[in-house]
């Protein structure tokens, strides 16, 4: 995927979530890139797994490494988020944190990664905790390693 995209990327569905993107894109994350308690946002970009359409979505993020950590909790409700199920198909997507935006690798932490990680970004978003515990699925930790 293209870290300059030709064709349009769709917002997300629901107003609020867009209208997030849609300053984060604006400011280059000058308003945007930090939301409730402080946290950091990251834009990722998917292609539909069905659509073929490239889609934006605004994660809380860690850091490991070289790579930036995200957590595919939708909420803590039974199905996996669409950003998830999309990389799952492509993993080959892009990152914007703030103004830099880098093409990148996704792919889902192995059990030992998953295990490490959890508490780390449960101390960025204590909820995650409170959404694990409402759902029977495991809920998966993503590795986003820049590949540019």
């Amino acid at each position: 995927m293209s870290t300059e995209h030709e064709e349009p990327i769709l917002a997300p569905t629901t107003d609020w979530v867009a209208d997030h993107v849609h300053r984060y894109v604006a400011t280059d994350g000058e308003d945007g890139g930090t939301w409730r308690k402080g946290t950091s946002i990251l834009l990722l970009v998917t292609r539909g797994r069905k659509s073929g359409s490239l889609r934006r979505m605004p994660l809380i993020f860690g850091r490991d490494g070289d790579s930036y950590v995200v957590v595919a909790s939708k909420g803590g409700t039974p199905q996996h988020p669409d950003w998830y199920l999309n990389l799952m198909a492509e993993p080959n997507v892009t990152v914007q944190v703030m103004d830099e935006i880098v093409p990148a690798v996704a792919r889902t932490a192995t059990s030992e990664e998953h295990a490490r990680l959890w508490p780390e970004m449960v101390a960025i978003w204590p909820d995650y905790e409170e959404y694990q515990q409402r759902t029977d699925r495991e809920i998966p930790i993503v590795l986003l390693t820049p590949s540019g």
